[in-house]
This record gives structure tokens, sequence and C-alpha cells, in this order.
């Protein structure tokens, strides 16, 4: 697998059934979401604009796509369950077939633009490691078949010695009629 067959198996709409374990608030939390993956076009202003602000990446961008989100969360057991939304551009620049990164214009941990390192496991499983200010973030895709995917996540102390969060998401894809 390569990052434009990645993205492309990704694309469309997908329902998400998230459990994160807390491990820093000793929290179970459950999150249902509608996630919409779609590609960008390279010469999009937002496109030209992130690469732009990230000069250490002199490579060409491969199948930029945006991700938007909307979900719901039972984090908060005496609150009604709020809906919150966001989007993310990621534009992915190879380095080998197998390996490269990708700026992002909001991480999955912190709420500030990321450049992650990924690479594909021999199995096919997408391997994303970002470094933020004050935590490390490990994510895990990998198909079951083509509407179905799964990923988990492991979030790690900036230094990376200990565990804060947990998650694992199954996921399946909304097909038209």
């Amino acid at each position: 697998m390569n990052i434009e067959q990645f993205v492309a198996q990704c694309e469309g709409t997908w329902r998400s059934m998230r459990s994160s374990h807390s491990l820093a608030f000793q929290q179970f939390e459950e999150v249902l979401s509608e996630i919409r993956i779609q590609k960008v076009n390279s010469e999009d202003p937002e496109v030209i604009q992130l690469l732009k602000s990230t000069t250490s990446h002199n490579s060409m961008p491969v199948s930029p796509f945006k991700m938007e989100w909307q979900a719901e969360s039972d984090w908060e057991p005496n609150v009604k369950s709020e809906v919150t939304s966001g989007s993310c551009l990621l534009i992915p620049i190879p380095k080998t077939h197998e390996k490269g990164v990708i700026l992002r214009s909001r991480g999955y941990a912190e709420a500030e633009k990321a450049v992650s390192n990924y690479e594909f496991l021999s199995d096919g499983t997408f391997l994303l490691i970002t470094k933020y200010g004050q935590s490390i973030a490990e994510e895990r895709i990998w198909f079951v078949s083509k509407h179905i995917r799964c990923r988990s996540s492991v979030l790690r102390t900036s230094e990376g010695s200990g565990v804060l969060q947990t998650s694992f998401a199954s996921e399946v894809r909304r097909l038209k009629n």
C-alpha cells in the first residue's frame, strides 16, 4: 500500500464508534462520530498556505485531503451529549513508497499545526506518529474490508514514558443509494 492508495480507500463518509480510556483521569468515554474524508486539489489555497507555513519539507505533496467530523460524547454523564465538530487539512509528503510525513492543519491530540511521520507496516496497517508540545500520539488505521476500518491510538507523555490515553474505533463507510 502507498499513500495515494490509502487516501483513496479512506475517501467517503464514515460512521465511527470509539471508546477511549483516559488513564490520567481514570475515565471511560464513548464517542459516536460521522467523519467525512475528501481529497483536495494540490492547488487549493489552503494547501498552498499550509505548505508555505511549514518550510522544512521541500518534496512534492501527494493526495492532500480534508477530514471533517461531528461527534457526540458521553464524557460528562450529567450533561446531555453535545455535538462537537471540526476539520483538518492533511498533506502527505512521501519520502519512500512506505514512509513519509503528513502536514496537519490541526493535530489529533493537541489543537495545533503538526507534522506527523507515517509508514505502512508489512500487513498494510497505516502507522502515524505525531510529537506535540505536551504529548506523543501513535495512531494505527487498518482495513478489515472495503467498507470497514479500525483505528486505535495511544497518547503518551511528551517523554514517551507514560500512557495518558488509549482508544479504539470501528468505522463503517456510509454507502450512497
